[in-house]
């Protein structure tokens, strides 16, 4: 069973940073992604990157989010960078493969002053 497990998340001020990690256990996975769920909102994608590196990202975060990844450490990070209170959610790591997505227990992201 794949297990996930994300860190890096906290409190902080609007324009500050954050990077969060999450590593998945297995066998390199094709694609992996970030995720957030505002209370009372539906879950939606943050960004997602490839084994390749080929990167995606919501408008909302472009410019300000940066995906990376560690192949050999099957471990990919978020640097948040700029945020804003909009940002603050719960942040899920998912990492698919042929049997569906396997997530984190997500790490809470809350940017307040």
């Amino acid at each position: 069973q794949v297990q996930v497990v994300e860190s890096g998340g906290g409190l902080v001020q609007p324009g500050g940073s954050l990077r969060l990690s999450c590593t998945a256990s297995g066998s390199i996975f094709s694609i992996m992604g970030w995720y957030r769920q505002a209370p009372g909102l539906q879950r939606e994608l943050v960004a997602t990157i490839t084994s390749g590196g080929l990167t995606n990202y919501a408008t909302s975060v472009k410019g300000r989010f940066t995906i990376s990844r560690d192949n050999a450490k099957n471990t990919v990070y978020l640097q948040m960078n700029s945020l804003k209170p909009e940002d603050t959610a719960v942040y899920y790591c998912n990492a698919p493969d042929r049997s569906g997505p396997n997530w984190g227990q997500g790490t809470q992201v809350t940017v307040s002053s």
